[in-house]
């Protein structure tokens, strides 16, 4: 199972204050650690909503809101998609992260949704394409 744990972005991420050597030498560790049990799949920190967009979906309609966006507790810093076998196994792996900011730190764990859990929904065609396009893009399970 594949799972995303979400790093709540800070009013200090979100000022684009950089992380200090220690704690990208301890994240470094930590992710060597992560790949080395063969949990990780990918793991990146996130430039603040200043430098980023969001697009907004009204029926066909589609408009663009620059950044910065106001409610930093909505925002993220970053993130881990791993695979476990649980989501206890998931939480196991996070609890023994550095903390990500000198505060306190909200890191959010969410399971991937996996093709087959779209039951007949997903047809047989629809499987085979996103099988062809994880391929492709180098993802494959």
């Amino acid at each position: 199972m594949r799972f995303m744990a979400i790093v709540k972005a800070t009013k200090e991420t979100e000022a684009g204050a950089m992380p200090d050597p220690e704690m990208l030498e301890a994240m470094g560790k930590f992710n060597a650690e992560l790949a080395k049990a063969g949990v990780l799949l990918a793991g990146e920190g996130l430039h603040p909503s200043s430098r980023g967009a969001r697009v907004v979906f009204s029926g066909r309609n589609r408009s663009v809101i620059d950044g910065p966006f106001a409610e930093t507790k909505e925002l993220i810093a970053g993130f881990w998609l791993l695979e476990c076998k649980s989501l206890e196994e998931a939480v196991e792996w996070i609890k023994r992260s550095p903390n990500p900011h000198e505060e306190e730190c909200h890191v959010e764990i969410r399971r991937v949704f996996e093709a087959e859990e779209f039951g007949d929904a997903l047809s047989p065609e629809g499987r085979a394409a996103e099988e062809k396009l994880r391929r492709e893009s180098g993802y494959s399970r």
